[in-house]
């Protein structure tokens, strides 16, 4: 496994790849098929010795030294779930387009060149393309801060805008098909996605519940945390690790009130455990989100129910509550969202609906008003 700041990556091919920056500024390359290897040859190198840094220490850093360097400074301040993202971004598309294309330097050329490159890759989806350039962007933003250059470059770089799509949902026949096999499951944990069908929360939020997090006094579940599975960088570690963290954004610290049904049925199916226990492990590790994953495709076999992603079950909570005439910040604040304006983005379409049957009741007024007319 490469360590943080090292030229060492896996293609897609399955073939680990390293680069040395020589003495003139150009980059040499080597593969292998295993990390090992490549390190191995990166060290028999003759200028892969003292001398080599000493003069690389002593010229400016080059563009790839630079994304490296913002790397290692950025991985402390962020999240682990972020810091994989940028990882992957720097390492897979940025650092390859520089080495590559022998950009020493950031400039307003490079940039543009990365930019539209990574606009017309028609094999990366547009949420993919507008991830990478986003991180490209935070990243220079922090490379360049002070440059006279700072302003040129970075409104070179413009994501990709989003297509609105309609968000997925279940049907009130699916979702009823779904409570109905969770009911019958064998396994405990099967009550989370009902939990999740009336309340909305996020897959990573019901892993990470603990039972001090239930409040039965006052009708509330409380979000703290939430649990996601993060790649680990250093060697001799597993690949993965589960991580424990905030939410994905401060209002996604809140307070959510349950209807009372949803007490019970957590009594009953899952159990009561000492306070820092998570709810759905039983003890003080939480509980994976992958096996979740992996459960909830086992139920929506059982209910006969197409396949969906997991946060399906989110969108279908704010449908339901939109069609229940919940007001949209209500929706937004129980959700999470870090503003009003990316739930109306959201369910655009459902609110649509909503205005429809709204204005539709016009109808029987005015049918009204006609009969009463001499």
């Amino acid at each position: 496994m490469p360590r943080r700041g090292e030229n060492i990556y896996k293609r897609k091919d399955g073939r680990w790849e390293g680069r040395r920056l020589k003495k003139d500024g150009k980059y040499q390359y080597f593969y292998s098929s295993s990390y090992k290897g490549v390190k191995e040859k990166i060290k028999q190198t003759p200028e892969a010795t003292g001398p080599r840094k000493k003069q690389a220490n002593a010229t400016t850093p080059n563009a790839v030294d630079l994304f490296e360097a913002w790397l290692k400074d950025t991985a402390p301040r962020v999240k682990p779930s972020t810091y994989e993202s940028y990882y992957r971004c720097i390492n897979k598309y940025v650092i390859p387009f520089y080495g590559n294309n022998r950009y020493l330097k950031i400039t307003e050329d490079s940039v543009f060149r990365f930019t539209r490159l990574i606009r017309e890759e028609t094999e990366l989806a547009d949420s993919s393309r507008r991830k990478i350039l986003s991180i490209f962007k935070i990243a220079l933003r922090e490379i360049l801060k002070g440059s006279p250059e700072y302003v040129s470059i970075i409104d070179l770089i413009k994501p990709p805008k989003l297509v609105d799509k309609e968000v997925e949902v279940f049907s009130m026949k699916d979702q009823r098909s779904i409570e109905q096999a969770v009911l019958r499951h064998e396994r405990k944990q099967a009550i989370g996605i009902v939990l999740c069908f009336y309340t909305g929360i996020r897959l990573g939020e019901l892993c990470a519940l603990k039972w001090k997090d239930v409040d039965i006094e006052a009708g509330t579940l409380s979000i703290n945390r939430t649990v996601s599975r993060v790649q680990t960088f250093d060697e001799g570690k597993n690949k993965t690790e589960l991580s424990v963290g905030s939410p994905k954004s401060r209002k996604s610290l809140r307070k959510i009130p349950l209807p009372e049904f949803l007490f019970v049925i957590l009594k009953k199916h899952v159990g009561d455990y000492g306070e820092e226990d998570y709810i759905f492990s039983g003890n003080q590790l939480p509980y994976d989100p992958r096996r979740f994953q992996k459960l909830y495709k086992r139920i929506l076999t059982d209910a006969g129910v197409t396949d969906r992603k997991f946060h399906a079950i989110r969108h279908t909570f704010a449908t339901r509550a939109l069609e229940l005439g919940v007001d949209i910040k209500t929706i937004s604040e129980l959700l999470g969202h870090s503003s009003v304006s990316i739930t109306l983005n959201i369910y655009a379409h459902s609110l649509m609906e909503q205005k429809k049957l709204a204005i539709d009741k016009f109808n029987d007024l005015y049918v009204y008003n006609a009969k009463i007319q001499p």
